[in-house]
């Protein structure tokens, strides 16, 4: 199975497949690990978001197949149940896609009352684009600049982008510099808006692995948004990255990742120890924002709430 096809099959429904029986605990990532109090704050200076990407299956607006500037990300699920259940689990903040935050135009205010009912603030807006067609690149900015207004209009502090294309002849010998190119003008779009822009690796495109990771970041000066899973999964090792890039991360990611069969998991299991992230995430003394990111689960909420469980403990003091 290529990249791609894993990448798409984990983003199914959440309510039409369960993850197989063979999820496996790791159990060196929770060893040594002391309880903690539900949004503790004190030993890392983090606050605990959650993305809402989980309530629904994933996918993207269909106009946008003729439209580009109106092909955004979506969860296709309730928004404001997904907040509400984010808030029970714990957990202070969430970001949304493009697609979800710009169902609410021209009633911000729909969306505004939910987080406030539920205690969880808007952090980040998360936005894709291929970013290195000249012909397109001018549309997908300005989608982008839509969804970052949308963004500031509701608080949130952060705009994540991930994106650049594989073409269908293989990468073009400037294809970094173009990406690097166009991640500028989404600092410069965030940087309007009041929020600051993050770049996220992402399975599927052009930057995956870490010689990758390490090439984009030589073209642009955007932030770094770490995505553990999707580092690791191509290849990568999220503690070292996050240590070699510790000046450009001030927004994470975290996710479980499992191997066989491909999956993406809760922070509790799977293959990928988180243990050594969190200390990389102390050592360098990361400070704000970590978003917990699982893209499908047969019941979302108790996904929100099996990792809360383990933050509590991880971020406690050592």
């Amino acid at each position: 199975m290529t990249t791609l096809e894993k990448c798409a099959k984990v983003q199914g429904a959440a309510g039409e497949k369960s993850l197989p029986s063979s999820v496996r605990h790791t159990a060196d990532a929770t060893r040594g690990l002391r309880p903690g109090r539900l949004r503790e704050e004190i030993s890392m200076r983090v606050k605990l978001a959650y993305h809402a990407n989980c309530w629904g299956p994933l996918g993207g607006n269909a106009v946008g197949v003729t439209s580009i500037t109106q092909l955004t990300y979506r969860t296709f699920g309730d928004m404001e149940r997904a907040i509400r259940e984010i808030g029970e689990a714990g957990f202070a903040g969430t970001e949304l896609f493009d697609g979800n935050l710009l169902d609410y135009a021209g009633r911000y205010s729909d969306l505004r009352a939910a987080l406030n009912q539920s205690g969880v603030a808007l952090v980040a807006g998360y936005c894709g684009a291929n970013f290195i067609f000249d012909d397109i690149l001018a549309e997908e900015l300005a989608r982008i600049e839509r969804a970052a207004a949308a963004a500031a209009e509701l608080g949130a502090e952060h705009l994540v982008v991930g994106g650049g294309a594989k073409r269908a002849g293989g990468r073009q010998s400037d294809d970094f510099k173009r990406l690097g190119a166009a991640l500028d003008k989404v600092v410069d779009i965030a940087g309007r808006a009041g929020l600051r822009a993050h770049y996220h690796p992402h399975l599927s495109t052009i930057v995956e692995g870490p010689d990758e990771v390490r090439e984009v970041f030589k073209h642009t000066a955007i932030d770094f948004c770490p995505d553990t899973a999707h580092l690791a999964a191509a290849g990568g090792d999220p503690a070292a990255q996050i240590r070699e890039f510790r000046e450009r991360i001030s927004y994470v990611h975290l996710k479980g990742w499992q191997r066989e069969p491909f999956a993406f998991t809760p922070l509790d299991r799977g293959d990928l120890n988180m243990a050594p992230i969190i200390d990389a995430l102390r050592e360098t003394e990361f400070s704000g924002w970590i978003a917990t990111e699982l893209d499908a689960w047969p019941d979302p909420k108790q996904g929100a709430e099996v990792s809360m469980k383990y933050l509590k403990q991880a971020t406690r003091p050592n």
